[in-house]
């Protein structure tokens, strides 16, 4: 199935699977593109997907130049978070796989990783097809240390809620991204820490657009996969409140009655 944005954790990952540690991520090289504060915010989320989902779209870098503007940078976002798939196309593009089709993409990233995963299209951030076997084999990998993502999880996270200027959000460091404004979560590595401080419970996350949403809980020892493809608004945002119920009831043994953790 199309996981979506769910791609990103896995981007992520491979990047720091290739750099050999999360410290080894370089504050000005790596970082503004994976937690999205890089500017390169021209391409979109799920529009990219339909610009780069095109027949005539081969490879990382006609993706990334879809249209005239998708490739530049934009200086009234240099800095500032914003969930756009542009900033892992474009540095896609800069370590060398620019000229990477959807195959080669596939190819790649199952070899960084030793998990098999298949692009459907040349974009880093949301080409992902998998099965929830597929990334439940990856979230293990995570858990166990194979995966250097296991000292990445949370790693030099950002504020993501403009509107949350009591934790020291604001415009000047964030713009509205997919999560309602009425939570406030950070953003690491490709992947969310839901950390809210009224419904959080500190899980790293990388909800899809369509529904599917993997997390592994705040003691990193726990793993999860909700598994749904749906047309609609925030449907990634639903499952994530699914998750947590799930999670808490898990955790503390409680029937979930309520639309919160209770």
């Amino acid at each position: 199935m199309s996981i979506a944005s769910a791609s990103k954790w896995i981007y992520g990952a491979y990047v720091v699977q290739r750099r050999g540690s999360a410290s080894a991520l370089s504050a000005t090289a790596d970082l503004p593109y994976l937690h999205f504060t890089s500017g390169y915010t021209n391409l979109g989320n799920l529009s990219s997907a339909l610009a780069c989902g095109a027949d005539s779209i081969k490879t990382v870098d006609e993706c990334l130049n879809s249209t005239a503007t998708s490739g530049l940078q934009d200086a009234s976002t240099t800095g500032k978070f914003d969930y756009d798939s542009g900033h892992m196309e474009k540095h896609a593009s800069l370590v060398g796989l620019g000229s990477y089709t959807a195959q080669a993409l596939g190819t790649e990233v199952s070899s960084a990783l030793g998990v098999t995963f298949g692009y459907g299209q040349p974009l880093l951030a949301g080409g992902v097809y998998t099965t929830a076997d597929g990334y439940a084999t990856f979230l293990r990998a995570i858990l166990s240390g194979r995966l250097k993502m296991n000292g990445a999880l949370g790693y030099a996270s950002v504020c993501t809620n403009p509107l949350d200027t009591a934790h020291g959000c604001s415009t000047a460091n964030a713009i509205v991204g997919p999560v309602p404004t009425s939570e406030s979560w950070h953003y690491a590595v490709g992947h969310w820490v839901e950390d809210d401080s009224l419904v959080g419970d500190g899980a790293f996350s990388s909800a899809g657009a369509f529904g599917f949403y993997p997390w592994i809980d705040q003691s990193k020892t726990w793993y999860g996969v909700l598994a749904r493809q749906q047309e609609g608004e925030k449907q990634g945002y639903a499952s994530a409140q699914c998750g947590r119920l799930i999670r808490h009831a898990w955790m503390t043994g409680v029937e979930q009655t309520s639309s919160t953790p209770q």
